[in-house]
């Protein structure tokens, strides 16, 4: 295979194509269905579940700091409550199951391809190769078994590639001192979502709060009056962004060039047909 030149930093180009495997967790119904058939009524219990079950039964304190992103309050209204219902484990493995029956369904003709397989071969060795100092989530997942069935190799590699991004990107957060509504703040403007206290994450937050968050966020320079960014705000969100990407570059070191190469071109593919539904 002749090696194509890359366009941008390996680990954006790959986050761009593993995005959309990920996203099933959130927007398709049978992580949802899965979720649902051990005892959770509503989104936000299986979520938190789900997402911090590799964690084991720690405090709402814990959950917090590791996803950063959430308003003080949001995870103890469900951490640890959950545990009332159903085991880490179970809710580990009821969210595995659902993700991979929606990528099956979504996927098609593409599930039982050697392409898909040798995908899901590479993204775990990807998945399984960066140090876990300082990462407290991809850490979690590490310790996990790896799936042999390609399907759920393939979301197991994701996911667990998605957690590591993540770490990495409160690590970014945390050097240009963003909080966690406050990035929320510049990815919405980012996305071109105006104003940025309309964004689904945050909308529900008390309006005090938030009129806290963006006055600071002006205070410091990175919004303007009208609540837009400021050239500081765009310059501060690119940097972010810049940091995130070369954080994330360690799993693909595991990777030979070539295989880097073959990784993004077998999943290709795979990604225009989850963008093409919506990951749903």
């Amino acid at each position: 295979m002749t090696q194509m030149p890359h366009v941008q930093p390996v680990a954006r180009r790959l986050f761009d194509l593993t995005e959309p495997i990920t996203l099933v967790n959130f927007f398709a119904e049978e992580p949802h269905e899965a979720m649902a058939a051990l005892g959770f009524n509503n989104y936000w219990d299986g979520y938190f579940a789900g997402r911090a079950a590799p964690l084991g039964r720690v405090s709402a304190e814990v959950v917090h700091a590791a996803f950063y992103s959430f308003a003080e309050g949001e995870v103890a209204r469900h951490i640890p409550q959950v545990w009332d219902t159903t085991t880490p484990e179970a809710a580990h493995a009821a969210r595995e199951k659902g993700c991979v029956a929606a990528l099956r369904r979504i996927l098609g003709d593409l599930v039982d391809g050697p392409g898909l397989s040798r995908a899901a071969d590479l993204l775990a060795r990807a998945a399984t190769s960066a140090p876990t100092e300082g990462r407290v989530m991809y850490a979690a997942l590490r310790v996990l078994p790896m799936p042999q069935e390609p399907v759920a190799r393939l979301w197991h590699a994701a996911n667990t590639l998605r957690e590591h991004r993540g770490d990495g990107h409160v690590v970014a957060l945390m050097s240009e001192q963003i909080g966690g509504t406050e990035a929320h703040v510049l990815s919405a403007l980012d996305m071109g979502i105006y104003p940025a206290e309309s964004f689904g994450r945050i909308h529900h937050l008390p309006r005090a709060r938030l009129a806290e968050v963006m006055n600071g966020l002006r205070a410091r320079g990175l919004l303007d009056d009208a609540g837009h960014l400021t050239d500081a705000g765009r310059a501060t969100k690119d940097r972010i962004e810049s940091l995130t990407d070369a954080l994330a570059e360690a799993p693909y070191g595991g990777l030979e060039p070539l295989e880097v190469d073959q990784l993004i071109a077998l999943l290709e593919p795979v990604a225009t047909r989850l963008r093409a539904t919506g990951s749903r």
